[in-house]
């Protein structure tokens, strides 16, 4: 199943997209998928939703919003791609690299990333995300795939140069509408084990500026939930945004940062494009 969250003609729902266009489940009206994944419904009520769905017709107004608008916690992992951290300014870590993003910094597919007026230096971050259906603690890296509701796309939008202000990261990953993500949220059945073996791209302005596997991360998604769990309680609707492959902007030479204007595309094979114009904070 894909599902969205919309803005239907002014009014927030939870849709289907199929082939076929998109149809709104009943009862979504007002809340997001998270809400949704939240109530722990079972697969027969998602059948069940599914079967009563209502077309969209063509001549709605349509936009998406994130998949799970309101996440408790969006946890992001930095450095899971080896070839990634060789560009950056650190040595491989054997613990993932663990921060938070804030609600406040999501943006929807087709919705603007805002480079703030405190620095020019907005960077692109192609990443997978995964939204956890079952919460836990101390969850075994061999029951982890159960705790997975399904997967969407993320851009970790980074103001670089804040990022490196101080030796944490929390800043410069959350300025407001930063953090593209969407448009859809694919569950798990649909994809591969972990969503492993999965091509992930970014592009800017139609060009190629990141090209991996999601086979490549350093930690799996299994073990990501583990590791984390052995902290932090993972509760429905979380996100974990699982890391960013080589080629970011700020390693390159010139460096090729996002600019007013621009448009910044990412896509996973088997979830779709998720695309974000740039907007310059001034002009919003």
């Amino acid at each position: 199943m894909k599902l969205a969250t919309l803005r239907l003609d002014g009014q927030q729902c939870v849709g289907i997209v199929s082939d076929q266009g998109i149809a709104v489940l009943p009862l979504s009206t007002g809340i997001d998928a998270g809400a949704l994944i939240a109530a722990g419904l079972s697969p027969e009520q998602w059948r069940n939703l599914a079967a009563e769905a209502t077309p969209v017709p063509a001549t709605a107004e349509v936009s998406y919003l994130p998949p799970v608008i309101n996440p408790r916690k969006i946890l992001c992992v930095g450095l899971n791609y080896a070839d990634h951290t060789k560009e950056s300014p650190y040595e491989q870590p054997d613990y993932p690299t663990l921060f938070l993003r804030v609600p406040t910094s999501l943006v929807g597919h087709g919705g603007a990333i805002v480079r703030p007026q405190a620095s020019d230096s907005l960077d692109f971050e192609g990443e997978l995300a995964v939204i956890i259906g079952k919460g836990g603690r101390h969850i075994a890296r061999e029951s982890a795939l159960s705790h997975v509701f399904g997967y969407s796309i993320f851009n970790d939008g980074s103001v670089r140069e804040y990022q490196f202000k101080s030796p944490q990261w929390t800043v410069g990953k959350n300025f407001d509408a930063t953090g593209g993500f969407g448009p859809i949220l694919v569950t798990a059945d649909e994809l591969p084990a972990g969503a492993a073996g999965l091509r992930l791209e970014t592009r800017l302005n139609g060009q190629m500026v990141q090209s991996a596997n999601t086979s490549d991360m350093l930690h799996d998604v299994p073990s990501l939930i583990s590791i984390i769990s052995e902290a932090i309680t993972l509760e429905p609707g979380d996100v974990i945004v699982a890391g960013t492959p080589s080629g970011i902007g700020w390693a390159r030479s010139p460096r090729l940062l996002m600019r007013h204007g621009d448009l910044c595309e990412v896509s996973i094979e088997g979830i779709g494009t998720l695309s974000n114009p740039i907007v310059d904070e001034s002009t919003r």
